[in-house]
């Protein structure tokens, strides 16, 4: 099986989401449409970055490396160079 660590975005109030899952696709969505959680307050979200791991137990240790401070300061600066232009954060 393929976990994902991803990041979400929302633009009008400036929200990053870290993450991860089996199915993107699926998680995409209760994001997006039908989740109860807290970023069900800040819809739309687009998916500004993604890295895939074949163990759930390095996805975990991803995830938690990319909500530390130093890793949320690379998101940050990310965003302000990479997605105004482009769109899309690359791996």
């Amino acid at each position: 099986m393929l976990y994902t660590v991803y990041i979400l975005y929302f633009l009008s109030a400036n929200k990053i989401y870290i993450g991860q899952t089996s199915n993107l696709i699926q998680r995409y969505y209760s994001h997006n449409i039908y989740g109860k959680d807290w970023t069900k307050s800040f819809r739309p979200w687009v998916v500004i970055y993604t890295e895939y791991f074949t163990e759930k137990q390095e996805a975990s240790l991803r995830e938690k490396q990319l909500k530390g401070a130093k890793a949320r300061e690379w998101i940050w600066d990310e965003i302000k160079t990479e997605f105004p232009g482009a769109g899309f954060i690359s791996a």
